[in-house]
This record gives structure tokens, sequence and C-alpha cells, in this order.
């Protein structure tokens, strides 16, 4: 009996059949599979057997040919307008492109990694920069980091490009021998020397002013000269019978210095105030006891005739003002070497009212105003109501002043909150539009970041700034920059020649 198959096959092979007829069974078999698996296939995209057409390059190896082929600078993109905030945040690390090639050049701006050129006149003419209102900057940063050497290499530099140089107070006397290299002039007052300015000299009068006008102009200039002189000696403000005092007293000396064909001086006017009887007699009927109330007033200005600052402003001027000179310093490093700044204080008031005769000239082109130290003036309120008149006329008197500090802090020691210094020497700080900020101790962070409103990286950036390198904030923008100097600029400015020595 035949046993059965386990599994069932497709292929049915009869029995008593040879080998050959099996093998042809099972090709026939194999074929009609094939043809059947073909059949129940989807249809294919194409008998050819290399690569894929939608794998194969569109264009040959050498590029599309004709003329869209994008080669020969013909390629034509639509436009696209975004605003500078969207720009800002689609590239986030481009730097600023500094302020233009024009001016003076001043070194390496860190981020954009080009040279980096400062003139104030020609920002401020152009009209680039938003908020960049007026030519005056301000310069800190604390001992050894370079801030003299900008500051002289500013100067330098602007000469060049046809600015003159005044600098109204030198009281380390470290403009000297820059102003002598560059053929300036130098006026070095102090005990002893045979330098002489008198405060009182009238400025030459501008071209187009009428004479009683500028008379008056003058009398003016002087009556405030000799209210500060006094205010300075006596510490406090002047009374109303005190400046009725110095304005007749004024008079008399401008009326009697006109009939001898002389120039009015400082020891005229204090002479004149310490006759009391000669004051009443030219203030008539409304005089009162205005002799007997200037008493304190002459006795402070005679200091200037006879006491330590004798022999500098109580005479006729023995130099003379060269318009025309690159640069102008008055050395002053021969007062005040003791605690008290009262000497160097009463010195740069009657220098600075010596050299308002060039400010005011309209034919004087473009200067440069420097105050080196500038920390020694901050305490007194004279000088800085002389400085705020310049500051905020610098627009119409064709000047930029610059400002030279240690710390930013140094402006709070003006005065309480509050207070008319305090008031003034904060309003300096306000009338710049240019603040280079070179390195800061860190316990002066928090008040130059509050003075200054700088952002949390500016004030890391500052904390840790080396030598030579500094913060430049012109109105609202921000840069980095490395201070580079010549060879011969380095040993013109040179202010450790001692230490050295």
């Amino acid at each position: 009996m035949p046993r059965n198959r386990a599994t069932a096959s497709p292929l049915f092979v009869p029995r008593k059949t040879s080998r050959a007829q099996q093998r042809a069974a099972r090709a026939e078999f194999a074929e009609a599979r094939t043809k059947a698996r073909r059949a129940e296939a989807p249809a294919e995209r194409g008998e050819s057997e290399g690569v894929d057409p939608e794998l194969q390059a569109t264009y040959p190896a050498s590029g599309r040919p004709g003329p869209a082929s994008a080669r020969g600078g013909r390629l034509r993109l639509p436009k696209h307008r975004m605003t500078t905030a969207v720009a800002g945040g689609a590239y986030p690390f481009l730097a600023e492109a500094g302020l233009g090639a024009e001016g003076v050049f001043i070194g390496r701006d860190l981020h954009a990694e080009g040279s980096f050129c400062f003139d104030p006149f020609t920002l401020y003419n152009s009209g680039r920069i938003e908020g960049f209102t007026n030519p005056n900057a301000v310069l800190c940063g604390v001992i050894g980091m370079g801030k003299s050497a900008l500051a002289k290499s500013i100067a330098t530099r602007s000469i060049a490009h046809g600015y003159k140089i005044y600098i109204p107070s030198d009281p380390k006397g470290e403009w000297s021998s820059l102003a002598q290299e560059l053929g300036g002039q130098t006026i070095a007052l102090g005990p002893g020397l045979p330098g002489k300015l008198n405060p009182l000299d009238a400025p030459q009068r501008p071209a187009g002013v009428d004479e009683d006008d500028w008379t008056a102009e003058v009398r003016k200039r002087r009556l405030l000269l000799l209210a500060s002189l006094a205010a300075t000696v006596l510490k406090r403000d002047l009374l109303p019978m005190e400046h009725t005092g110095l304005d007749v007293a004024l008079d008399l000396v401008v009326a009697e210095a006109h009939a001898a064909g002389t120039v009015p001086l400082l020891g005229d006017i204090a002479h004149a105030l310490g006759r009391p009887e000669r004051l009443d007699a030219a203030l008539g009927e409304q005089a009162g006891s205005l002799g007997h109330a200037v008493g304190d007033l002459a006795h402070a200005l005679r200091r200037l005739v006879h006491g330590d600052l004798s022999g500098m402003f109580d005479a006729p001027s023995t130099v003379t003002f060269d318009p025309n000179a690159p640069m102008l310093s008055i050395d002053l490093s021969r007062l005040g070497s003791s605690g008290d700044d009262t000497a160097l204080v009463l010195a740069m008031t009657c220098a600075s009212a010596w050299m308002e005769s060039a400010l005011t000239d309209p034919d004087g082109g473009r200067r440069w105003v420097i105050y080196d130290e500038a920390w020694r003036i901050m305490r007194h309120v004279s000088l800085l109501e002389r400085m705020q008149q310049q500051w905020k006329l610098s627009r119409g008197l064709g000047i930029a002043n610059l400002l030279i500090l240690h710390r930013l802090s140094d402006l709070l020691s003006a005065g309480d909150a509050g207070s008319r210094g305090r008031v003034l020497a904060e309003g300096l700080l306000a009338d710049c539009s240019t603040r280079i900020i070179y390195r800061q101790e860190p316990d002066q962070i928090a008040a130059s970041r509050a003075l200054l409103g700088l952002t949390g990286i500016e004030a890391q950036a500052i904390a840790a700034l080396p030598r030579g390198r500094g913060l430049w904030k012109v109105a609202g923008l921000s840069f980095i920059v490395q201070h580079l100097l010549h060879l011969r600029e380095r040993q013109l400015y040179d202010t450790d020649f001692r230490m050295a020595a």
C-alpha cells in the first residue's frame, strides 16, 4: 500500500516517468511561476538597467549652457527689504563698520578689524550718527592706561588736519615740550617767572560788530571775571552790594585808563575797592554804605596784587597771543604743588579769560580745547561755570572741548547731590556726545555704569581693558579701539620718564 505525502506539491508528476521528463516538468513550472509574478507586479518605469533618470545630472559637468548660466555677473535676484532690527537678528555676528575714513586716525577697531578714525566736526556736519549733537568729549581712565597719550595723539594729529590746540591749564607741565616740538607756544606762569598776563585785556573786536556793542560785551566779560576771582578767594557767592562795588570800581578804572592811554589792571581794581569814599562819591545818592560793604572784596582781590599770585596778573601782559600758532599751552606747574588749589584756580581763571580773545574770533578756525587733570577743576564752581559756557557755545565758537579725568566719580566731587557744582559737573558730561572710557577699577564700575548708561557687556569690558585700549561711545554707537602710536610719538608722549630714570 503506497504511503501518503505529508505536504502537497503544486507540481504533479505521474509515476513511472523518466528523469528527463521530470526536469522538463519542473522547468515549465518555474517559467509559469515567473510569468505569474510579473503579471501581478506593477508596470516598470523603464527597461534600462542604468542610473535612475531622476538621479542623473540635469546639466553637464561644464555647467548650464546659455545666457542663463549665471556666469559673468548676470545673476539678478529680486529685491528684499528689511529693518535693521530684523537684519541684526538674521546676522547677529556682524560688527559696526566704524565712523568712516574721515578724520584723525586713532587705531584699530578690534571688533570690525579695521582702522578707526574720529573727527567730531566731520561727524557733526555729516549728520550720519543720530544723537551726535555736539563735538565735546570726555576721556577717563586709571593712571598708566594711556589716556594722556591718546589726548596728545589726538592733538598732534589734528594739527595735520588744520585744527589748532589750546591747553588753558597744564598743571604738570607735560604739554610744554610737545608744544615746542610742534612749533607752538608755551606760557609758563608762576612766582619769579617773566611771563605776565593781564586778564583785563580787551579782545580784538570781530569784524562786523558795532563798537558800542563790543564795548558793552567787554565790560560784561570783565565783570564776570572779577566776580569769579573774588568768589574763589572768598569761597562764597558775592553779595548784591559787592557786585555793585565791582561794577563801580571797574567803570572808574576803565575811565582813568582810557584817559591816560593805558590798560586797566587788577591792581587798579583792588586799589579802587580799598577807597570807600571814592566809591560812594562815584555812585552818588544811592551809595549808602557801599564803601564799607566791599571791604572783604577789596582784601580778596589784594591777593592777586600783593599775595602769592603777585607779579603774574597785576601788570601789563609781557606775552602776546599768536592766533596762528598750532598749539598754545599755559604751564601752571609752578602753582598748586601744595594741598591748596586756590592759586591754581585763580591762575587758570585769568588765563582762560585771556585766551577767550582767540576763542571768540570767528576767523580762528576749528580748535580743540583740552582740560588736562580736570579732577582739580571739579571742586570749584567758578571754573565750572566758565567751562559750562564754553560747552554750551562750542558749536557757535567752532571748538571741541576735551575733559580728561581719572574716573567718572570725580564728577561727583563737585558737591552734594542737587548742589550747584554737582549740577554743573553732570551737565558737562551730558553735553559730551563722545565718551572714551579706559580701564576702571572694580569699585568704579557701578558709578561709571550709572553715569554713562553702560550695558552689562560694556561694564564688564571696561573692567578688563589693557593698556592703550578703550571703550568709545559715540552717541549711540560703541567701539573697542586699540590706540596705535608711532615710535616718535612714544618718545614725545612719555610721562613716565622720571620713573625710568
